[in-house]
């Protein structure tokens, strides 16, 4: 069901009219806004960061792990899935990926800055993108698999956004979440990435369980290598001018790859072998929402 950014009221249907008080949502940048008050809040935004970002994911050693990883981990646990929502879909990065190995799954992406889902448009144009506020998805018992990838760090109130998760994934089905992990990896990239926060383990499952869900599995990964990156945090320092948070990314090409067997590694050890870290620089939880009967 939809939930009417207008009056609240939930209806059933395949357009965003809401049958109670007749009202539509707006489009801005060609994506419907379900928050438009938020859709061009550019206080923390460059233009640019999302174009250098597309360019930089596909090869890269730590998003092709995690999207493999994640593809995993659906395989594993919601392999009846139709419909999935990403919110803070970003680039696209990890729909691309979903839609190419899982072709007839329904994709729903959602991000808080419409100038941001072009990109994503660009990359699944079969998908429905829509601008939103995490903290008030309106929808109600919708999709079979709800997920968000390195974004409720970015949340104060983390714990609303985990409830409204839970409201709009259908009895039964699934959540997916990664974040980063440890906060004596705290560094000036985290600031200067607006994260509020960097998790432990039981922290996250005990806001995941306090949202309604039932945890199914929990790893870290970027687990082989946790030494390297808090070194490279440890040397990271903020001088006071402009500083680019895309260099965190750029890696020469032997390092990466070397990186990339690291991470083909650690796949291995947790898909194949069925181990599970207890430390790494991200955490994955695995949940469930409990069907009435349960």
């Amino acid at each position: 069901m939809r939930v009417c950014v207008s009056c609240n009221l939930t209806f059933q249907g395949e357009n965003w009219t809401c049958p109670h008080c007749q009202q539509s949502p707006q489009n801005i940048d060609g994506f419907l806004a379900l928050a438009p008050e938020l859709a061009a809040d550019m206080d923390h935004y460059d233009p640019q960061f999302h174009r250098e970002l597309a360019q930089i994911e596909t090869g890269h050693f730590w998003f092709e792990a995690r999207n493999r990883l994640i593809l995993h981990m659906l395989r594993k646990h919601f392999p009846e899935t139709q419909n999935f929502l990403e919110i803070g879909c970003g680039t696209g990065f990890v729909l691309q990926e979903l839609a190419r190995t899982f072709p007839s799954i329904a994709i729903s992406g959602s991000d808080l800055l419409s100038a941001g889902l072009g990109f994503a448009a660009e990359r699944v144009p079969d998908a429905t993108l829509f601008q939103m506020d995490a903290r008030k998805i309106p929808f109600r018992d919708e999709f079979d698999v709800v997920s968000a990838f390195d974004v409720i760090e970015h949340i104060e109130d983390d714990q609303v956004v985990l409830k409204q998760m839970y409201q709009a994934v259908k009895p039964g089905g699934g959540l997916m979440i990664s974040v980063p992990q440890h906060q004596f990896l705290w560094s000036v990239i985290d600031e200067l990435s607006y994260h509020k926060r960097r998790y432990s383990r039981q922290n996250l499952i005990t806001k995941v369980e306090n949202a309604g869900f039932e945890v199914l599995q929990v790893t870290s990964f970027v687990s082989l290598l946790l030494p390297f990156m808090w070194l490279s945090r440890q040397k990271t320092v903020f001088n006071g001018e402009d500083f680019d948070l895309i260099s965190e990314f750029r890696i020469n090409p032997v390092i990466n790859r070397i990186l990339a067997r690291f991470m083909h590694l650690e796949y291995l050890m947790l898909a194949r072998a069925g181990f599970s870290f207890p430390f790494g620089g991200s955490l994955l939880v695995v949940a469930k929402r409990p069907t009435e009967m349960e």
